[in-house]
């Protein structure tokens, strides 16, 4: 099938072209052309002028659709959270799984397994090889420092559908690290109480990336800047929530000033929950355990592209490659994050205030609710 989108503003991952055409094949990007060269056979469909842009790509959420998975490991929930997601633009993501029972962790596996849906890139397991000191939201009985034996059956029982991981490098040992790493698992350090020293020998092991910057970590202190110095300074990428409560405008500008394009979005997304081991309460705009311990947020990747752009000073290309680009290029997926023939047609066509009027996922076009 070809489909030719028409009188749009493309941002391509660089650059915003404007009055232009693009052209999918299947589930493709073939080319950006003239709107004087649409072949003959193309579906046409009227951008009407919006911006049309890579998907967006979440690599740490907890659930969508009513439904939180870590409460529901099922492969109805992942279905729903997976059709919610696409419909507000997120069309890559990571399903997150707090610190949890082994048995939630096995489910969770399963399901991810029997049911591929094209949008989910993996599961990212967020503990529990954390320091007990930074646990924030977490249960404090399950977290602990790895045992190599402990790692190697996870994996297995994963299958290949660990993706990523959010552990305090101080914990960890090299062993455990070079582990995961073979099996292809993503490193973020996180929960940590790592002193800068620490947190530079974690990356130089290998370490990518760092879970939600500031948020249950060490401080930064003028005697010790710990991790999140560390990450300045470091060749790390790190993932902030741009919702002006984890972290105030002030330092979303700031971290943005320091680590340019190392810095990327996430929205740490829970559903309000109220049973099971996380019970997240809705608190206007925040999720909170019942002792009132901020527990996550409940943005959408669109709202914290809107938010770098209207309160952090961000430009709208860099917002959007924020929320695009370089979480591919943290995954190492040069088909995702932007538009180019040959890359992924997963789209998603936005107004002058950033809402989402449509998407396309693998080329396929996806109702969004109220457009």
């Amino acid at each position: 099938m070809l489909t030719a989108i028409q009188n749009a503003q493309i941002f391509n991952g660089t650059t915003i072209i404007p009055n232009s055409t693009l052209l999918i094949r299947d589930q493709y990007i073939q080319d950006i052309i003239p709107a004087s060269s649409v072949p003959s056979d193309a579906t046409l469909v009227d951008a009407k002028g919006m911006l049309l842009s890579p998907g967006f790509i979440d690599l740490q959420i907890y659930g969508g659709g009513g439904y939180l998975f870590s409460n529901d490991p099922s492969t109805v929930a992942l279905q729903a959270i997976s059709d919610a997601l696409v419909q507000q633009g997120t069309t890559t993501y990571m399903l997150t799984l707090a610190t949890n029972e082994n048995d939630i962790y096995l489910r969770a596996f399963e399901a991810a397994k029997s049911n591929p849906h094209p949008a989910l890139a993996g599961l990212h397991l967020e503990g529990p090889f954390f320091n007990p000191i930074k646990r924030g939201a977490h249960i404090e009985r399950l977290i602990h420092p790895p045992q190599l034996q402990e790692v190697n059956a996870l994996l297995q029982a994963a299958g290949g559908t660990l993706k990523m991981m959010t552990l305090a490098p101080e914990v960890c040992s090299d062993e455990v690290l070079a582990v995961l790493q073979k099996n292809n698992v993503i490193l973020s350090a996180g929960h940590s109480n790592a002193t800068y020293n620490e947190a530079m020998q974690g990356f130089s092991k290998g370490i990518r990336t760092v879970t939600h910057l500031f948020n249950a970590m060490s401080a930064f202190h003028h005697r010790d800047t710990g991790l999140p110095g560390a990450a300045f300074l470091s060749n790390a990428y790190a993932r902030i929530i741009a919702d002006g409560i984890h972290a105030d405008w002030q330092t979303l500008r700031i971290s943005k000033q320091m680590m340019g394009r190392r810095l990327f979005l996430i929205t740490d997304a829970v559903q309000e929950n109220l049973s099971g081991a996380y019970v997240h309460i809705r608190k206007g705009d925040r999720y909170t355990l019942p002792d009132g311990t901020l527990s996550g947020s409940s943005i959408t990747m669109s709202d914290a592209v809107r938010n770098c752009v209207r309160h952090a000073g961000i430009e709208l290309a860099e917002a959007l490659r924020m929320a695009t680009l370089y979480p591919a290029e943290v995954m190492q997926e040069p088909t995702l994050g932007r538009i180019a023939p040959g890359t992924k047609a997963n789209l998603v066509l936005l107004d002058e205030d950033i809402n989402v009027k449509q998407v396309w996922h693998s080329g396929k076009a996806v109702a969004v609710p109220g457009s």
